[in-house]
């Protein structure tokens, strides 16, 4: 079992890196693989409502020149993705946007390909638009039919320099139960 789990920051080892490596240790304990891209690193391309892959339905996105279509591909083939992002005046980054924006769109294109597939979000804050940004990832997954987890709080946790959200008790927590919640769910459902 596995999850990927795709890191909207262009920090690369920065707080929203930390978040998910307390996700994947919690999915690790019960036998789940997560797998972290850093999506900013690539800088993906936003959509271009281009409308393709409604005319293809070849579960491909018509803009070529960025590893999206291959993350498509992993997205159909895990048993469960996390999207996280750090907060950008009240929302996710402009790379998690792109990818939220060209997945979302070429899955619904081709027959909800993201159907009941296990999904959770992640949010890094410096201090408040952490709600809005968490609510973008979720939108997307909810109208592509996607099963999303929750925990003991929405899954943010708060800091600004490297490793301050460490500091974060309560948002350390809920990233830990998020762990634990998304293990089981997948687990239930590959029963």
């Amino acid at each position: 079992m596995n999850v990927v789990a795709f890191n909207g920051s262009p920090r690369r080892d920065g707080n929203t890196s930390l978040l998910l490596k307390i996700v994947a240790e919690e999915l690790a304990k019960e036998g789940i693989e997560t797998e972290q891209i850093n999506i900013a690193a690539v800088r993906p391309r936003g959509c271009i409502a281009c409308m393709q892959c409604s005319e293809s339905r070849d579960e491909r996105c018509a803009i070529q020149d960025d590893p999206v279509n291959e993350w498509i591909q992993r997205i159909k083939r895990a048993d469960g993705v996390i999207f996280a992002s750090p907060t950008y005046f009240a929302n996710v980054t402009a790379e998690m946007k792109a990818l939220i924006d060209r997945a979302g769109m070429v899955a619904r294109a081709n027959g909800n390909l993201f159907r009941r597939k296990v999904a959770a979000a992640v949010i890094a804050v410096r201090r408040g638009g952490a709600v809005p940004a968490f609510d973008a990832i979720n939108h997307m997954f909810q109208i592509n039919q996607m099963i999303v987890v929750g925990s003991s709080y929405w899954n943010f946790g708060v800091g600004f320099d490297r490793g301050e959200v460490l500091q974060d008790a309560e948002g350390v927590e809920t990233v830990r139960n998020l762990g634990q919640n998304m293990a089981w769910l997948i687990k239930k459902l590959g029963a």
